[in-house]
């Protein structure tokens, strides 16, 4: 193993020092002190999120057999520095357009939820980077999720709520375009693989994020939080059911294939995620849910056999059928749904329907467009891209004591 890949002590530890010191720098101009404005968000509520953010899917990413330390190790450091990093950049936002500061457990909520397209980006890159580019791209991609929020509240009056409910469709097709400028392991590696262990604690995180999706949903809703932790867990279990049913009809032995298990039982909350809160009866949520959980099932095979390879990006995770599919189903049901709603007001219909096509488009097309950029940066020399015969490694970072002999 090359000198240059046996550790980062040269660089991650002085990155990390000088973001912090930075963080608390701006801290002390932005954020002086605790105000005590009266919170719309409750403890166990914030609690919740952080739970799905760093328990769920920090053991969701433990699926590679050689990969668990980096999986749960990496996604708790750049969710902290991530949260710090959106804050700020709420605050740099809000005093650049003289906007009034919202309470501070408000805050690191909505900081919290947007970190959810962080963790949801390393999904394809999954055991190809290390840690100084997984912060940097952490920080890039924080920034431009918020300016893309910013675009999409500003001058397309999308609800702040609904609006950040993109974080899974730009976390997918971030992560998608970052992976597309790394290279592709070879199809026959042995450490791209799953053992019973590490699928085990995939699913533990699965089941967290299964448990906590309600609230996930519900956190930001200020009108129709019920109808939204009703209607996603309705949608979640629907589309946990129709999981089970499609994974034994597509096996050739009969039997439950637990990759379609762990990425399709959370389609129906992401599906339903722009629509729980307006949802008026909980049979559209379980149809959400079930067609959720056929696309993202269909859509594995789709995007292994043919797109994928035909684009030539490796997503080590699936986040595209287990993300960016149920997310661009939510958003034509939105349409949909809005427009049945709406039907009477035919002059004002057209333009509410292209608000919200826009809002996608404008959502997607950021992410695909930094993602793309940012995956070049990192491939750049300073910051030490990994050769593909080291993906996927633990012992790369961490240190194994009953392997230390002869170091």
């Amino acid at each position: 193993m090359p000198s240059n890949y046996r550790n980062f002590r040269n660089s991650v530890p002085w990155l990390i020092l000088c973001l912090e010191a930075g963080f608390i720098v701006l801290f002390y101009f932005l954020f002086s002190d605790y105000n005590e404005l009266r919170s719309i968000i409750s403890y166990p509520v914030f609690q919740d999120v952080s739970h799905m953010v760093i328990f769920g899917f920090g053991f969701f990413l433990t699926f590679l057999k050689r990969y668990g330390f980096s999986s749960t190790g990496f996604n708790l450091l750049i969710v902290v520095l991530g949260v710090q990093c959106s804050m700020l950049t709420e605050g740099v936002l809000n005093f650049l357009l003289q906007k009034n500061h919202q309470d501070v457990l408000t805050r690191i909520t909505k900081a919290a939820v947007s970190m959810t397209a962080v963790v949801i980006s390393t999904g394809p890159v999954l055991g190809k980077t290390n840690p100084l580019q997984l912060i940097l791209m952490t920080v890039v991609e924080v920034i431009f999720f918020r300016i893309s929020r910013w675009i999409n509240t500003t001058f397309l009056q999308v609800p702040d709520n609904v609006s950040m409910m993109h974080v899974h469709l730009f976390g997918a097709y971030f992560g998608m375009a970052v992976s597309s400028k790394f290279s592709q392991p070879s199809p026959k590696s042995e450490k791209n693989a799953s053992t019973s262990n590490s699928d085990l604690l995939s699913m533990l995180g699965t089941l967290f994020l299964w448990v906590f999706w309600p609230s996930f949903n519900a956190v930001l809703t200020e009108d129709g939080e019920r109808n939204a932790i009703y209607n996603t867990y309705f949608a979640n279990a629907a589309s946990a059911v129709t999981a089970f049913m499609l994974s034994v009809l597509t096996t050739r032995g009969g039997k439950f294939r637990m990759t379609d298990i762990r990425s399709a039982v959370l389609a129906g909350g992401i599906a339903v995620s722009y629509t729980a809160h307006s949802i008026e009866h909980p049979w559209i949520a379980m149809i959400l849910g079930l067609l959720s959980s056929v696309i993202t099932i269909l859509g594995s095979y789709f995007s292994q056999r043919c797109l994928n390879p035909g684009l030539k990006i490796h997503d080590t995770s699936g986040v595209h059928f287990t993300f960016g599919f149920p997310g661009m189903l939510g958003a034509i049901a939105q349409v949909i749904l809005l427009v049945i709603k709406n039907w009477t007001n035919s002059p004002r219909l057209g333009y509410l329907v292209m608000i919200h096509i826009g809002a996608f488009c404008q959502t997607i097309s950021a992410a695909l467009i930094t993602g793309f950029a940012t995956g070049l940066i990192l491939n750049l020399k300073p910051f030490k891209t990994i050769p593909v015969s080291k993906y996927f490694e633990d012992q790369l970072y961490w240190e194994f004591p009953h392997l230390a002999v002869g170091f």
